[in-house]
């Protein structure tokens, strides 16, 4: 079952163009999503919450049209910043928030608010960027969505709570099977959490694949300069060289590196490695 299918979905903008895009969300796990700045990730997520129009193709949310009204009722949004009034306080936000959502649960809205650690009489512009990242959160999860979208949700956040953040995460998709869709720059944090991945560059899917997947299928060959040739250059996704050694992806089955064993270090490749070296190739 998918949470969410982008079927041959189009989007022409004035710096890149989405074109015959196709993507699924599998429901009850985490996929990371990733890419470099303006490879199209805000608008996907814009389009997938109806905030802009397709040119052409369709997108599907719980098995029906994503412009579903009742949808949205299901789904939680976590931005990288909190647009609203800046004058308000978590009380006045709850206030206009909470009537909007037939599954709000005050019950959970105040244990997560005490969670937080968050003021709930003080306005929202003396907040810092971590506590509206905080605030922004504590919204989405209060009405018990069974989808979770969150843009930057790590940015600004202290490695104390981001990693609590994490491991909230970890839970409500275990215990709660919601799916999570988690776009970010921060690629150890989905190292550590994500089922799958989808990465985006230039509006084009580069790959999705689950993380199982990427830690079988990718490695990093690092070696002496002298190794390479053109045909050794050409086993790999991308590479890197320095004055005395090379650094570089390969996808396949690293036994082919055998007769190398001796003059070569194999390692795992992190989501930062396969992002970096398919980009630069790119």
């Amino acid at each position: 079952m998918n949470t969410v299918e982008f079927k041959h979905v189009s989007k022409k903008r004035k710096d890149f163009s989405i074109d015959n895009l196709s993507m699924t969300i599998p429901e009850g796990y985490i996929t990371g999503f990733i890419g470099p700045n303006g490879s199209g990730k805000t608008t996907i997520i814009q389009m997938m919450m109806n905030i802009l129009q397709l040119d052409a193709g369709e997108i599907q949310l719980f098995g029906t049209t994503h412009k579903d009204s009742q949808a949205k009722q299901h789904i939680g949004f976590v931005y990288d910043d909190l647009y609203v009034y800046e004058e308000f306080t978590i009380q006045k936000m709850k206030a206009f928030i909470a009537p909007l959502y037939a599954t709000w649960n005050e019950q959970l809205f105040q244990t997560l608010l005490k969670k937080f650690e968050l003021p709930d009489q003080k306005k929202l512009k003396h907040f810092s960027k971590g506590m509206k990242m905080k605030c922004s959160l504590l919204f989405a999860l209060a009405h018990e969505p069974k989808f979770i979208v969150m843009d930057e949700p790590t940015s600004g956040l202290d490695p104390i709570f981001r990693r609590e953040l994490l491991s909230i995460l970890q839970q409500l998709m275990i215990k709660e099977r919601q799916t999570i869709f988690l776009s970010t720059h921060i690629t150890t944090d989905l190292d550590r959490i994500a089922d799958y991945i989808i990465f985006i560059n230039e509006g084009q899917i580069v790959l999705q694949k689950s993380m199982e997947e990427l830690r079988e299928q990718f490695h990093l060959i690092k070696g002496k300069k002298e190794l390479l040739d053109d045909d050794i250059r050409n086993l790999f996704r991308g590479y890197r060289e320095t004055e005395v050694g090379f650094e570089a992806l390969f996808e396949g089955n690293p036994e082919i590196f055998k007769p190398f064993f001796k003059e070569v270090l194999i390692e795992n490749a992190s989501i930062e490695d396969i992002m970096y070296f398919i980009t630069k190739k790119m």
